[in-house]
């Protein structure tokens, strides 16, 4: 699964451990789904996309290669 974390959160001004802390994770946890390391739970997925205003879909997609797994 692909992500526009990075993007989004550079967009509104976020820093890694600003949003961690926003999110209650760790900043390691951000930089896991921003590198696609990490996958999140549905809620935090849902808190995420609440955060920037958007949908889930735009902050998380599959891709091609995602649909064949």
């Amino acid at each position: 699964m692909k992500n526009t974390l990075k993007d989004l959160r550079k967009e509104h001004g976020y820093s890694q451990d600003g949003l961690a802390e926003i999110l209650g994770v760790s900043r390691q946890t951000v930089i896991s789904i921003e590198k696609g390391k990490y996958n999140p739970s549905l809620p935090l997925a849902l808190i995420i996309s609440q955060i920037f205003n958007t949908t889930v879909e735009r902050v998380f997609f599959l891709e091609e290669d995602d649909l064949k797994k």
